[in-house]
């Protein structure tokens, strides 16, 4: 809310956009969530598993079939109410408060990139966000396509202390991951999101094109090939390695209406001039997506 309690804006001569850095969602949750629009309040996302790769015809017709992914979502409702005051509005000295007050819902896409990292960070249990197609947590030691041709069970999660030979680790294991055909997936793991207290040794692992940790100028065949990603919204130590360029990503964006101004009005009966309310709403949530999208080093 914006009373007339603003002194400063409503002096002669003041001038504003000078202390308050406009905030963007950063990082943007494009790399880890992928959003689907919702065309009723509650939906089944429905998906089918690998494809059969081809077997060797052998006089003998043997058809394969294809596994079925689901997964439940509902939006939540969400809603940002904000006011000004009339006597804010004829004094301001600024002629910003108005606008920044219509520019609120702007926060929306703020609320939806840390959300979005939250769940990531959160993806090891099912407390916050649920869990995903197979009932499971996303990051997990015992992840089991029902009906799936391997038979061993995957994990995507462990507990190592970020640095090149541990990102390596975690990295082979991403690529052997298998779909429930039992065929690799051979994604491209090409993002990695850590912690603010990460981010320089990240950053060793990403763009050094040596080997930091050797003296013999050994070569680090990642650098280039991964980007570091820093978000505020991970646990400290937390690193996490992503598929960020897949259609699918780990974190799915369910929108059902997109944020919108729902309602303004002008209440002449409030002190202090009357307020002006501008009440911003939408209707989303947040859900895990394909689990060999993302591979959790350290939680």
């Amino acid at each position: 809310m914006i009373s007339g309690n603003v002194p400063q804006h409503l002096s002669l001569l003041a001038k504003t956009g000078f202390l308050t850095t406009a905030l963007k969602p950063v990082p943007d949750w494009a790399p880890i969530a992928t959003m689907f629009d919702m065309t009723a309040k509650n939906q089944t996302l429905v998906d089918l598993g690998g494809a059969p790769m081809p077997a060797r015809n052998r006089g003998k017709f043997n058809a394969q079939d294809f596994i079925e992914k689901s997964l439940a979502v509902a939006p939540l409702d969400w809603e940002l109410p904000v006011f000004i005051s009339g006597n804010a509005v004829k004094d301001d000295q600024t002629g910003s408060l108005l606008a920044k007050v219509r520019a609120a819902g702007s926060n929306f896409q703020r609320h939806m990139a840390q959300t979005a990292f939250q769940a990531l960070n959160d993806g090891d249990a099912t407390t916050n966000y649920g869990a995903g197609y197979d009932a499971l947590a996303l990051f997990s030691n015992t992840h089991a396509d029902p009906g799936a041709a391997y038979t061993t069970a995957q994990d995507n999660l462990d507990s190592l202390t970020l640095s090149l030979t541990n990102f390596e680790t975690v990295r082979v294991k991403a690529k052997l991951a298998k779909d429930d055909q039992g065929e690799f997936t051979d994604y491209n793991y090409d993002a990695l999101v850590v912690d603010p207290t990460n981010e320089r040794l990240a950053k060793q692992i990403t763009d050094n094109p040596l080997d930091s940790t050797t003296a013999n100028r050994a070569t680090n065949p990642y650098s280039g090939t991964v980007r570091t990603i820093v978000s505020p919204k991970l646990d400290s130590g937390a690193w996490i390695l992503v598929a960020s360029s897949e259609v699918i990503k780990p974190i799915i964006i369910v929108m059902r209406e997109q944020p919108h101004l729902e309602d303004a009005w002008k209440d002449p009966e409030a002190p202090d001039g009357g307020r002006f309310y501008f009440n911003f709403t939408a209707r989303y949530n947040f859900y895990y997506g394909d689990w060999r999208t993302a591979w959790m080093g350290h939680s």
